[in-house]
């Protein structure tokens, strides 16, 4: 299920030539930790297996792309090269540091395999909110919200076959930190993933519409890390989830405004704004306020690490830091709770994005992510992003407020709190 590899095989179909896929292990990218990379490395298993069934040698490659990914098509005369897209800056970089070095007869060419409508064809510039990307992207829909061809087994196989992976010894050459452990819920993989896709469409799917905002009922997906690292296609989700359309119609059409619109919209807004982890990258009005606001008086200030151990006077804020610590992944209602507390608590709108994002990529599985800058986390819940100004008040200026009292009318706190206590 994606669009690059497809396009790449059709290539080499076209040519009568054998496919070669490589992945290029980084030692260290941004806050990841061992948590992050077991669930990458682990899902690449599956998928080098996979390609040994298709006939299409899978190379793991240690070390920057720019490093390694010329020579490698130097040495094995590979006559073009596909890539995916991720609109953040890193990936970015690596794609023009390769551009750059590869020879000049090699034609290069990206492909946007996660997003449903290519970030560049939904909207040429950044867009300002949900109301006005939904219409553009709909239009795209049919177009784009298609099933996949297959991924046939390649008839033209390799002069070389690929060497074998030492996997052991990939994990061992990775620079990061190991303390934060892979958590035991979640297993990698596209077969895991797509278990995980079947049981919220047979268990949860029917309470989604109603109950996707209470952190005490089973009702998400959960599948944001397998979206996150590619073992899953978003538009393979929408495919599924849609068939049940008549039996669910609230709930689908939610999933598909979080899934489709949301995401499309974060992708976005990371794609043509290059401020997008930093206050600067807000809207005036919101840094406006937020300067105006900066000093005002906080009730609590604190550290960072105190913050990461969940020690704070707050036992909801508490319990959803330790859900994200303990398990990867935060109840997404909580992530906004979560990260507008932060700003109240902490020394200036800088300091609070720092921490929030500091916070989000090291512990959840889905972190280093659009969404996770921008969606219903980060930049939304800090800086307004995707929003509207409220009524003013202290610290928050005319960001959105959210309490502990709001949050008691809206679910049983108090259970949440008991599950996820210190």
């Amino acid at each position: 299920d994606n669009w690059a590899f497809l396009y790449a095989q059709r290539l080499a179909l076209k040519q009568e030539l054998p496919l070669h896929i490589c992945f290029c292990l980084v030692p260290k990218f941004l806050d990841a930790t061992i948590r992050h990379y077991g669930f990458m490395l682990r899902g690449l298993q599956e998928v080098a297996k996979e390609c040994g069934e298709l006939n299409i040698p899978f190379h793991l490659l240690l070390g920057y792309a720019k490093d390694v990914l010329p020579e490698f098509v130097v040495e094995h005369g590979v006559g073009g090269l596909v890539t995916d897209f991720c609109p953040l800056r890193l990936p970015r970089q690596w794609v023009e540091d390769v551009r750059e070095r590869l020879p000049e007869d090699v034609p290069f060419a990206q492909v946007d395999a996660h997003n449903i409508v290519p970030c560049w064809v939904a909207s040429p510039k950044q867009e300002y909110s949900a109301r006005t990307i939904r219409g553009k992207i709909h239009a795209q829909l049919p177009e784009f919200l298609t099933e996949f061809p297959p991924v046939i087994r390649h008839p033209y196989p390799p002069s070389c076959p690929a060497e074998p992976i030492a996997w052991e010894a990939c994990y061992s050459s990775l620079q990061v930190d190991r303390t934060v452990k892979e958590v035991e819920w979640a297993t990698p993989g596209t077969a895991a993933g797509l278990a995980v896709l079947q049981s919220f469409i047979a268990e949860r799917l029917k309470s989604f519409g109603s109950h996707r905002n209470d952190p005490n009922k089973a009702a998400l997906s959960n599948l944001s890390p397998w979206f996150h690292f590619g073992q899953v296609s978003t538009q393979r989700a929408i495919l599924e989830v849609q068939k049940h359309r008549g039996k669910y119609k609230e709930s689908v059409d939610a999933f598909v405004e979080e899934a489709v619109m949301r995401r499309e919209l974060a992708e976005n807004f990371c794609y043509y704004n290059e401020n997008y982890d930093s206050v600067q990258g807000a809207y005036d009005w919101a840094q406006t306020t937020l300067k105006l606001h900066a000093k005002d008086k906080r009730p609590f200030l604190y550290k960072l690490q105190e913050l990461e151990q969940g020690t704070t006077h707050d036992p909801l804020w508490n319990a959803a830091q330790l859900q994200m610590v303990r398990e990867g992944k935060m109840h997404g209602f909580l992530r906004m709770y979560w990260a507008k507390k932060i700003l109240e608590w902490t020394r200036s709108p800088e300091e609070a994005l720092q921490f929030a994002i500091y916070l989000n990529d090291r512990y959840e599985l889905d972190g280093r992510d659009p969404n996770g800058y921008v969606g219903k986390r980060c930049l939304w819940s800090i800086c307004g992003i995707h929003d509207q100004g409220w009524a003013e008040r202290a610290i928050f200026g005319k960001i959105r407020y959210m309490n502990y009292a709001g949050c008691k009318r809206k679910f049983d706190v108090g259970q949440f709190e008991r599950r996820y206590a210190p």
